[in-house]
C-alpha cells in the first residue's frame, strides 16, 4: 500500500480531547495542523464553564472546536439553550456532535440526540455542522438485545432530517479495531439509503492495557478480541498498540473504492494527543 494513499486517507483527520486533557496542551499547534476539527467530550459532571472555556481555547489557537452535547445530562430545554449561546457567544462555536450519552438515566427530558435536533435550536442559533454518533459493532445501550433495530432506524430518522436541512452532517463512529467490519458496516448502511458522510473512530496509539479498559467501558464487542488476542502475544505486550493496521486496510478500500463512504478519520488519543500526532507523521 503506497503511502500516497494513506496520506490522503489520513488528509484532514479530527481528534477528540477532554477539557482536562486540553488544559495540558499549551498549544495545539505543536501537535495538529492548523484548522484541524477538535471534539471536546462531554463526561457526565464536568462543569458547562469547564467545556467552553476549552472550546474558546481551541478556536483562539485557530482551530475548530466541535463539544459534545450528551443529550442524557441535559436536563431540559433552558439548560440546552442556554448552553447552546453560551458556546456560541462567549466561544463563537457553530459546531456540535449530537449523542445520547453514557449517563444511565437522564436528567431529565432528554435521552436521545434525536430529541435534541427536534428542539430545533441548533437550527435557530445557526450551528452549521451537526455531527451525529455511529455504531459500527452496533450498541448494547442502544439495543441491549444485540441487534441494530434501534441503532438503525435512528440513523434513517437522522438521514431523513439531513435531507430538509441546511446543516452540514456527518457521522462520526466508535472506535474499532477490525477494518472489516467497519467496511461491512459502512457499505450496509450505504445499501439502506444512508448518504451521510462517515468520520471512522480509531483508537489513538496506547498500551494494551489502556485500550483494553476504553473498550470495555465503550461497548467495543467484535473487535475487542483483536486486541485481547494481541495481548496473549508476549513479544507485543509490552509494546504499545498502533492502529497501522486497520489505516493501511480501510486506506487501500478506499484507493480501490474512491465511493466508499468513509470521508475522514477521527483519532480517539487514548495514549495522548502526542502519540496521536507522531502516529500520523509516520504513517504519511
Amino acid at each position: 500500500m503506497s503511502s500516497e494513499a494513506i496520506k490522503k486517507f489520513l488528509d484532514g483527520f479530527s481528534v477528540e480531547v477532554t477539557p482536562k486533557a486540553a488544559s495540558k496542551i499549551e498549544n495545539f499547534e505543536d501537535y495538529i495542523p492548523s484548522g484541524t476539527l477538535v471534539y471536546i467530550a462531554h463526561i457526565e459532571g464536568t462543569p458547562i464553564e469547564e467545556m467552553v472555556e476549552t472550546a474558546k481555547k481551541i478556536n483562539d489557537q485557530g482551530f475548530c472546536a466541535m463539544p459534545h452535547f450528551p443529550a442524557r445530562i441535559i436536563k431540559d430545554k433552558n439548560v440546552l439553550e442556554d448552553w447552546i449561546s453560551r458556546y456560541k457567544n462567549e466561544a463563537n462555536v457553530s459546531n456540535a456532535l449530537l449523542i445520547a450519552g453514557g449517563a444511565n438515566k437522564p436528567y431529565g427530558q432528554y435521552d436521545s440526540s434525536i430529541q435534541l435536533i427536534e428542539s430545533e435550536l441548533f437550527d435557530k442559533a445557526d450551528f452549521n455542522n451537526l455531527h451525529i454518533a455511529g455504531h459500527p459493532e452496533g450498541s448494547m445501550d442502544i439495543d441491549p438485545d444485540g441487534s441494530t433495530t434501534n441503532v438503525d432506524q435512528a440513523l434513517s430518522w437522522k438521514n431523513e432530517f439531513s435531507k430538509r436541512t441546511d446543516a452540514n452532517m456527518a457521522i462520526t463512529t466508535q472506535f474499532s479495531f477490525d477494518a472489516s467490519s467497519v467496511i461491512s458496516w459502512a457499505n450496509n448502511i450505504k445499501e439502506a439509503g444512508i448518504d451521510i458522510p462517515v468520520h471512522i473512530g480509531i483508537a489513538g496509539p496506547a498500551k494494551l492495557q489502556t485500550l483494553l479498559r476504553y473498550s470495555i467501558e465503550c461497548g467495543v464487542g467484535a473487535s475487542i478480541k483483536i486486541i485481547q488476542k494481541r495481548a496473549k502475544d508476549l513479544t507485543k505486550l509490552l509494546l504499545p498498540y498502533k492502529p497501522t493496521n486497520i489505516i493501511t486496510e480501510l486506506a487501500t478500500y478506499k484507493a480501490n473504492n474512491p465511493s466508499f463512504n468513509i470521508e475522514k478519520v477521527h483519532f480517539f488519543p487514548l495514549g495522548g494527543i502526542k502519540q496521536v500526532s507522531d502516529f500520523v507523521k509516520e504513517a504519511c
